[in-house]
């Protein structure tokens, strides 16, 4: 018995044959990538500044002293009680703070998530050209499921993972962990270009840039 095959099969048979056709490379394809560039301290905080607002995330520049401060003020103006904190998290950050705080781990399920008033992570690098910040699960950043699940993620930036571009942000990770890239509050539009935030991640998002480290 025979049976007709499906238009999957038809177009990977067409690519497997393609593929046995063609040459074998006999040299490495050169992969020159711009990398290196650097700026300023202050133009990349200006610049990252810029794109971030430009996303409609809130920006909140602050020395490190006043970490705490800054964190708990952003927790009071959202009427955060109860937020969840990846494990490794730097516990000075949240000593203003009089909330209730729950650490996370994987045996809370992702759904229940979303029963905490907002996130407090730190990040991995970001890069100001493009206004993106970098989570790689590290301590202090957390499962994936933590920063996209609550309506409110308030991250902090050290001003010095801050690069200029997107190769040099990418050199700085480490390929094999997951990765999650943000730039600004989730956020997306339909057909009439009606703008709709909270869809797929938190709603807001409030980054507080440590200038002095």
């Amino acid at each position: 018995m025979t049976t007709n095959p499906t238009a999957r099969d038809t177009v990977l048979g067409r690519i497997r044959a393609a593929l046995a056709l063609a040459p074998t490379p006999d040299s490495e394809v050169p992969r020159v990538y711009r990398t290196g560039r650097t700026l300023p301290d202050d133009e990349r905080l200006a610049l990252l500044t810029d794109r971030l607002a430009d996303y409609k995330a809130q920006v909140h520049p602050c020395t490190g002293d006043r970490t705490a401060e800054v964190i708990a003020g952003i927790l009071h103006e959202r009427g955060a009680r109860r937020i969840g904190v990846p494990d490794g998290l730097d516990e000075q950050w949240l000593a203003a703070y009089d909330g209730e705080v729950q650490l996370d781990s994987a045996d809370i399920p992702a759904p229940s998530l979303d029963a905490l008033d907002g996130v407090v992570t730190a990040s991995a690098v970001s890069c100001a050209e493009t206004g993106t910040i970098f989570l790689d699960g590290s301590p202090g950043q957390g499962r994936r499921a933590l920063s996209l699940v609550p309506d409110l993620h308030v991250c902090v930036v050290d001003l010095s993972s801050v690069v200029a571009g997107v190769p040099e942000a990418v050199a700085r990770l480490v390929p094999e962990r997951p990765t999650t890239l943000i730039s600004g509050p989730s956020a997306t539009s339909d057909i009439e270009l009606e703008r709709v935030e909270g869809v797929h991640g938190p709603r807001t998002l409030a980054v507080v840039i440590r200038t002095d480290a």
